[in-house]
């Protein structure tokens, strides 16, 4: 496999893997935040040890499949704005998401990164690129879908613990085929 650039830079952010010293910024910015976690797959971070051991996965990811997640910076790599990236499932086959601090809403930003990781998806030689997303977190089917996913089928079972820990709550998922 090719391995990921470690700087992506679009028309208005700086992508880039998270860095160990960077705890404290995930943790304040996003990842412990009730309100931009809700929709998530993964817990709501209640101590900077729990950030921690996401970057500690993070580098293992970066070690295992040449790429994983990213922060997503503005362009002048000054203020913190979000998560994203790929998680690889087989040589064809990659999940994506993003997650962006409550301030970072309603300004494209999930739409730029999201394409972002499209372009990365495709340019690493994946077929096709997948997301899940709650059945009702509306503003994020409309991402998705401007940036080339289509849903698939009907709804599935999935946990989203920030909602209620343990239980299945309905989610879409979406495909991006890369390769026609």
């Amino acid at each position: 496999m090719i391995r990921a650039p470690q700087r992506i830079e679009t028309a208005r952010l700086l992508l880039t893997p998270p860095a160990a010293s960077g705890a404290g910024r995930i943790f304040d910015r996003y990842a412990s935040d009730p309100d931009v976690t809700r929709f998530l797959g993964w817990p709501r971070h209640q101590s900077i040890a729990e950030t921690d051991a996401f970057l500690a996965f993070s580098a293992q990811e970066w070690e295992r499949a040449a790429v994983g997640p990213y922060l997503i910076w503005s362009r002048d790599g000054t203020v913190l704005l979000g998560a994203t990236g790929l998680a690889v499932m087989d040589a064809w086959h990659a999940i994506t998401g993003y997650v962006l601090a409550r301030d970072a809403w309603g300004h494209g930003y999930a739409t730029e990164a999201l394409t972002a990781m499209v372009d990365l998806a495709r340019g690493l030689g994946f077929a096709q690129l997948t997301a899940v997303c709650h059945h009702e977190h509306r503003a994020s089917w409309h991402v998705l879908e401007k940036c080339g996913f289509a849903r698939d089928g009907g709804m599935h079972q999935t946990e989203f613990p920030n909602l209620v820990a343990g239980v299945q709550q309905a989610a879409f998922s979406y495909t991006n085929r890369l390769i026609p």
